[in-house]
């Protein structure tokens, strides 16, 4: 009984973090597509590039958290949290065709993206 209740556990966390992240990837999309109307010189030609860019946002994002513990995100780790969040909005541009951003869209746009981040509700952290 106890290896039966351990697996229900186990498969309840796993579809728990599947919809975590899957809520977090829909929210990345809403975000950037609204941060990227404000932002002059940062373009998204469809919606695409715009998916892409979601799914790359989330990934390096991701990565960013599990290998340094610092979270890309204007109010996550502060200063450093504010040009992680701008790099990673400028590198995506290399991975994804019909996404592009100038340095100075990405730091606009990584002061708008937090900000609407904020505002949006839901867990933040993965």
């Amino acid at each position: 009984m106890s290896d039966n209740h351990q697996t229900n556990v186990q498969t309840t966390n796993t579809m728990s973090t599947v919809w975590q992240i899957v809520g977090r990837l829909i929210a990345s999309g809403i975000i950037l597509a609204i941060t990227a109307f404000f932002t002059p010189g940062f373009t998204i030609n469809n919606f695409w590039s715009l998916a892409v860019a979601a799914v790359v946002l989330t990934i390096l994002d991701y990565l960013i958290i599990k290998f340094t513990g610092l979270h890309a995100s204007p109010f996550g780790k502060g200063f450093v949290g504010f040009a992680l969040s701008a790099v990673i909005l400028y590198v995506t541009q290399y991975f994804v065709a019909g996404y592009s951003i100038s340095w100075m869209a990405a730091i606009i746009g990584a002061l708008i993206y937090g900000i609407i981040d904020y505002f949006i509700p839901g867990e933040q952290q993965m």
